[in-house]
C-alpha cells in the first residue's frame, strides 16, 4: 500500500542488507521513506534489478562482498548519517500503523528508551496480509547505535542490549513477505544451514545424534503449534514440516563435519612418518 510522504523526515536512518531482492525491496524502501530521508542499502553482488530499484527509491547503495549477517549489518550502521537506526530485511514492509507509531515515538525528540522491538509478522506467499494468528518475531530493530549495535558474527545478527538498558515493544506489525514460494524457502535454508555448520561451534557427536533421531517431531510441533502454522491449513502443515527439516539438515551437516574430521584424522594417523 503506498504511504504518503511526511514533510519532515525523522532523525533516523533506515538500512537494509540485500542480494537479489528485486521482489520486495522497492516496497520496503517506499514505506521506509515515510520515516527517513537516509536510506542505506548494502548490496553483496546482486545480479537482478535490486541496485537499480534501490537507487530509484532514493537509497544510497554500497557494494560489499558477503561477509556474514553481522558484518554486513555493522558496515551498514557505519554508513548511516543518524545515530538512531531502523534495520529492515529486504522483504519486510512497514505498515502504516507502525510508521505512525514510530513517528509518535519521535514526536517530542529522541525516544525515551534506547531499544525497541518490532513485531515482524509472517505473510504467506501470494497473500497481502498475515493469516489469522500469524506468528511474529519480536526483534530489536529500532535502536540507538550509541548504546548498542549488531554483533560482528556471520550468523548471529540479533542485538543484545547492555545490562540495564531499557527495551520497548512497538504494538503495530511489520509485514514479512519471507518467500515467493517453497523453492525459495528451500534454497534459503539450505544455504543458511551450510553457513551455520561451517561457522558455529560444533556440537558434540552424541548431542547431534540425539537431535537427528528425536528432534524432528519436536521441531515440527513447535512450528505447527507455537508458530501457529496450524492456522495456515494444509499449506501451514507444509511450512511446519519444512521448518523441522531445516533444523534436521543443520544437525545433519554438523554430523557430517564430525565424520569428515574423523576420517581426516584417521588418514593422518595411518600415514607413514
Amino acid at each position: 500500500m503506498p504511504v504518503s510522504q511526511p514533510t519532515t523526515p525523522l532523525p533516523l536512518s533506515v538500512f537494509v542488507i540485500a542480494r537479489n531482492e528485486e521482489r520486495c525491496i522497492g516496497a520496503v524502501l517506499e514505506a521506509a521513506r515515510a520515516l527517513s530521508d537516509d536510506l542505506v542499502v548494502i548490496d553483496s553482488g546482486s545480479t537482478d534489478r535490486t541496485v537499480e530499484i534501490a537507487e530509484t527509491a532514493g537509497a544510497r547503495v554500497f557494494h560489499h562482498d558477503w561477509a556474514g549477517y553481522g558484518p554486513q549489518k555493522r558496515l551498514a550502521e557505519e554508513q548511516c548519517r543518524h545515530d538512531w537506526l531502523l534495520n529492515l530485511d529486504a522483504d519486510e514492509v512497514l505498515t502504516p500503523e507502525l510508521i505512525e507509531e514510530i513517528r509518535t515515538l519521535f514526536a517530542k525528540g529522541e525516544p525515551p528508551l534506547p531499544f525497541y522491538r518490532i513485531k515482524v509478522t509472517t505473510v504467506y506467499p501470494g497473500d497481502e496480509k498475515p493469516r489469522w494468528l500469524a506468528e511474529h518475531n519480536d526483534v530489536i530493530r529500532l535502536y540507538d547505535r550509541r548504546v548498542g549495535r549488531f554483533p560482528d558474527h556471520p550468523t548471529w545478527d540479533a542485538i543484545t542490549p547492555p545490562k540495564g538498558a531499557g527495551v520497548g515493544l512497538l504494538k503495530a506489525p511489520c509485514y514479512h513477505f519471507s518467500s515467493p514460494g517453497l523453492h525459495h524457502y528451500v534454497d534459503k535454508f539450505n544455504r543458511y544451514t551450510t553457513l551455520q555448520a561451517n561457522t558455529q561451534k560444533l556440537k558434540p557427536y552424541p548431542v547431534l545424534a540425539a537431535r537427528l533421531l528425536l528432534g524432528f517431531p519436536l521441531d515440527f510441533l513447535k512450528a505447527w503449534l507455537l508458530k501457529r502454522h496450524i492456522t495456515g491449513g494444509l499449506y501451514g502443515f507444509v511450512l511446519a514440516f519444512s521448518h523441522a527439516y531445516s533444523r534436521f539438515l543443520r544437525n545433519a551437516k554438523m554430523l557430517e563435519k564430525h565424520r569428515l574430521q574423523r576420517r581426516s584424522a584417521d588418514r593422518r594417523k595411518d600415514s607413514p612418518p
